[in-house]
């Protein structure tokens, strides 16, 4: 398979965070066979749906979501203007202030990168298998 890249969607309001998760099925659709099996399909749609709500909520609440084909793994990069990179903390059980996705994101994940851009603000991306 030949390497597929596409910048899907500038995202502006976490109100349209679903609208990511479409995209990312889509673009999963346009994938030429062997077609991706559902249950790794929905764990990019999971990554790139915690990956695109803390770039929104963290990240000055814009982002753009890219996503790449490779020829065993599927990128999911998310460029937002804060500098700062996500942290791990103790999630919160009883407040509701998070702390489950960034961690959950690295379990699903072969790898996650956190990559200052000379523009300004950061790209955070992880790589899950297909």
């Amino acid at each position: 398979m030949n390497t597929m890249a596409e910048s899907v969607a500038t995202i502006r309001s976490a109100a349209v965070v679903a609208d990511a998760r479409y995209a990312a099925r889509a673009f999963l659709d346009r994938l030429r066979q062997p077609a991706m099996a559902a249950e790794a399909a929905d764990t990019v749609v999971l990554v790139v749906s915690e990956l695109v709500t803390n770039a929104l909520r963290h990240g000055g609440g814009i982002c753009t979501l890219e996503l790449t084909a490779h020829a065993e793994d599927i990128e999911v990069a998310v460029h937002d203007p804060s500098p700062h990179a996500p942290r791990l903390r103790t999630p919160d059980m009883d407040g509701g202030t998070g702390g489950f996705g960034w961690p959950m994101v690295n379990r699903l994940a072969r790898a996650t990168a956190v990559t200052r851009r000379a523009s300004g603000g950061k790209t955070v991306s992880a790589l899950l298998a297909w």
